[in-house]
């Protein structure tokens, strides 16, 4: 035992306890290594598919194609609610958000009206429209009878109350409406339709988004907007008969109220149907104030 102590040499136990222990440092070593080795690979992997990422972001949801971004007059504007004389749509020769009916243009279109205004017509009155006061029972009860409230812009040489009878005689002619079952009744309270004389300035901020020029007349949420430019000038093909063109703007704007669009002129020589855009002209029709016959 002294000589295996002095000679650094043990037991045969003990030298296979010394091996043992050198193998499990050995194994360890290993193992701390593979550890360390997939730790970077983990760590190389994330990081490339971090940049992949980055180098692709997702695609924009916007187009930078110029025609995803609408222009005026390409379809851009609002579309109105019912057809109009600037529009094929089923309103009336123009349309616009109740809202904005009271708000008078901040452009001056007297520019745009040049050489077109006859003498005596104001580009704009006071911008507010005076509802007529008084009502009037519908001559048939048992009919369906609409209320209408009838207004007037200030400031415009017209009397308020002969707009307003000259308006409800024509929709309770019985060449009018009365055809399909409509009797009127105004009334200066809540109603059913509102017609209103403006002038062309503020008739053309009551028709918007549509660009009468105030010129053409409308119809927009309940509101048969007619211009004061019309009213004092009718239409070409109308020439001389300025009440027959009334008679027919005013049944034309309320019965796109009542659900009616345009209609194109059936053939030559037969009355021009009262929802054609007759301000545009009548083609080969006659001029017809009137929704029937």
């Amino acid at each position: 035992m002294l000589a295996d102590v002095t000679t650094g040499h043990g037991a045969p136990g003990s030298r296979r306890r010394v091996l043992r222990r050198r193998r499990r440092v050995a194994a360890g070593a290993v193992v701390l290594a593979l550890v360390v080795l997939v730790t970077v690979l983990v760590d190389r992997v994330g990081g490339a598919s971090s940049e992949a990422e980055l180098a692709e972001p997702p695609p924009s949801t916007q187009s930078s194609s110029p025609e995803a971004e609408g222009t005026p007059g390409d379809g851009a504007s609002p579309v109105p609610a019912s057809p109009s004389e600037t529009s094929p749509t089923p309103s009336a020769e123009a349309t616009v958000p109740q809202a904005e009916s009271a708000t008078v243009p901040q452009a001056d279109p007297a520019t745009a009206l040049a050489g077109i205004r006859s003498p005596g017509v104001p580009d704009v009155g006071t911008g507010v429209v005076d509802v007529v006061p008084g009502t009037v029972a519908a001559p048939d009860p048992a009919a369906r009878v609409v209320q209408v409230r009838v207004g007037v812009e200030g400031g415009l040489p017209v009397d308020g109350t002969a707009f307003a009878s000259f308006v409800m005689s024509t929709l309770n002619d019985g060449r009018s409406w009365a055809g399909e079952g409509k009797s009127f009744a105004r009334t200066d309270g809540e109603a059913d339709v509102e017609v209103v004389l403006a002038s062309p300035r503020t008739s053309a901020a009551m028709c918007r988004p549509l660009d009468t020029g105030g010129t053409l007349s409308c119809h927009n949420d309940g509101r048969a907007v007619i211009t004061y430019y019309r009213w004092a000038n009718g239409s070409d093909d109308y020439a001389a008969d300025l009440t027959g063109y009334r008679q027919y703007v005013v049944n034309h704007e309320v019965g796109h109220y009542l659900g009616h669009g345009h209609v194109a002129c059936p053939a030559a020589g037969q009355l021009a149907p009262v929802m054609m855009q007759q301000t545009k002209g009548i083609g080969a029709c006659v001029t017809n104030p009137w929704p029937f016959p």
